[in-house]
């Protein structure tokens, strides 16, 4: 055998010990993860462990920024932890999304009560959910910020898939 082939040898074999040679996620990727979101207590927000993977294509905007930003790189079977600040989350917390409504523009036959989330027709047609964070005799205050918005999030993430 001649030496330039015992040379790529072992390098093919670095090569497949090492996993050098194993995909890693890129923008266009279809991919699933399994995931398990924290917030800064430990509370957990939500998680697809129960329900299986999440696919999605990275960099079609189908999820929050930090958490593609997370994928980008990841190779299947990897696992990390990553804590995405709340503007590469669900942005900040914005003072002018809570609104106070007077209670005489709520259907008459809602009992409106704190925590109580409502689906609310926008002039331009879109809806958006609200929730109720404040009931007087006369006002309700209603809250359209996303229920994560301000919050630093933690992710625990395993790339199941490359699709």
């Amino acid at each position: 055998m001649k030496k330039s082939h015992i040379v790529l040898a072992v390098i093919l074999a670095v090569v497949m010990i090492t996993g050098c040679g194993a995909a890693q996620v890129k923008n266009g990727d279809t991919v699933q993860v399994n995931y398990t979101g924290k917030l800064a207590d430990g509370t957990v927000f939500d998680s697809s462990v129960e329900r299986g993977p999440l696919e999605f294509t990275l960099g079609a905007g189908q999820l929050i920024p930090g958490f593609e930003k997370a994928v980008l790189g990841m190779k299947v079977g990897e696992k990390k932890t990553v804590i995405i600040p709340a503007d590469e989350a669900y942005g900040p917390h914005r003072d002018e999304q809570v609104v106070e409504i007077p209670r005489e523009e709520l259907p008459s036959d809602l009992t409106p009560q704190v925590g109580q989330q409502l689906v609310v027709t926008q002039q331009d047609g879109r809806q958006i959910i609200v929730v109720i964070t404040e009931v007087s005799d006369e006002t309700v205050t209603i809250d359209a910020n996303h229920p994560l918005a301000g919050k630093d999030l933690t992710f625990e993430i395993e790339l199941v898939k490359i699709l």
